[in-house]
């Protein structure tokens, strides 16, 4: 089971949403391994990028192989926008173009871009525009939420809502649009609402890929049920459970999920991490980073509480095999 952006073409309908501090290159591609079709990188700002900020540059770091893989990068001047487009697009190092329009973080908002962009629809096509002319073959596409506000009910209030962004997203040549069912304000608390991906999906013929609230292959096959997407995007989901693409890839072909890792599996794969990070980065960062990841690898297991206290003691990666070592043994011999 396939799809397709523009003449792109996506193995499985399961797409990595781009997370912040999470889905770096050694990431990417563990969840490439599990099944993810379409990889994303952590957002850049075209700004930064114009600038030629070095920090920046390092979250464009792809492996060759990595295909295909989006880019993602927001912002809120045209000029810029396109600019960075036309460069990363010739750059041959990327398969798609995304414009972020759902980062719900102050920061960003206040600076009139991600999620807030949902409030000037005007701005939306001028930068639209001008991106798909300087992408040229390149696909672009946008990822966006349900709105910035709206009442009590859930209605959009402030803006222009998912389903007007998209039409307009469409009639500028954007290639696909990726729908977060949640206004800004909600940040990711609550339900995500499918019906507002649904109604997406009617107003527009570009593919539209589903995100919110798809924690385990059941989630998957109800949201296609749902919103009639063809094409899924993971992210909260799977931090510290890559597995769960290989399980909503079988549901969504109709084959039988696999088991749930064992401590073995877990552990195996918390020590990859850890070594693709050095790989990528270096043997200092490594620890340092695996330790959010570590806390959401082992969530739930026994002894997962002390094991963290003593990780994020940890500074060497050495020392952090070991505790993983450790840790493994625990499980098996004593369980909970």
């Amino acid at each position: 089971m396939s799809f397709s952006i523009g003449k792109i073409k996506i193995q499985t309908p399961v797409a990595l949403g781009p997370m912040a501090g999470v889905t770096d290159r050694a990431f990417r591609g563990i969840c490439r391994e599990m099944g993810c079709g379409l990889t994303y990188t952590e957002m850049v700002s075209a700004k930064a990028l114009f600038f030629k900020n070095v920090n920046t540059k390092q979250l464009l770091d792809a492996d060759p192989d990595e295909h295909p893989i989006a880019v993602q990068i927001f912002g809120s001047d045209p000029d810029v926008l396109a600019s960075e487009t036309q460069k990363l697009a010739q750059s041959g190092a990327f398969d798609i173009i995304d414009l972020n329009m759902g980062c719900p973080v102050p920061k960003i908002v206040n600076n009139h871009e991600g999620s807030a962009l949902m409030k000037e629809p005007k701005l939306v096509k001028e930068i639209l525009t001008a991106m798909v002319q300087a992408a040229g073959p390149v696909p672009v596409t946008v990822k966006v939420r349900k709105g910035f506000a709206g009442d009590a009910s859930g209605r959009v209030t402030v803006g222009a809502d998912a389903v007007e962004i998209a039409k307009i997203a469409q009639d500028c040549g954007v290639a696909a649009i990726a729908v977060h069912g949640r206004l800004r304000e909600q940040y990711y608390s609550g339900k995500a609402d499918w019906d507002c991906i649904a109604r997406v999906r009617e107003a527009v013929s570009i593919p539209v890929i589903a995100n919110g609230d798809i924690f385990s292959a059941q989630d998957a096959l109800n949201c296609r049920e749902h919103t009639g997407c063809e094409a899924f995007m993971l992210a909260r989901g799977v931090q510290g459970n890559p597995w769960l693409f290989r399980e909503v890839v079988a549901a969504l072909n109709g084959e039988p999920v696999p088991q749930r890792p064992d401590i073995d599996e877990i552990c195996d794969m918390m020590l990859r991490h850890m070594e693709r990070l050095a790989q990528f980065k270096d043997d200092h960062t490594a620890p340092m980073e695996m330790r959010k990841h570590v806390a959401w690898y082992t969530t739930g297991l026994p002894h997962a509480t002390s094991l963290r206290r003593r990780v994020n003691a940890t500074e060497t990666k050495e020392a952090l095999a070991e505790l993983i070592e450790e840790f493994r043994r625990e499980v098996k011999e004593h369980g909970v």
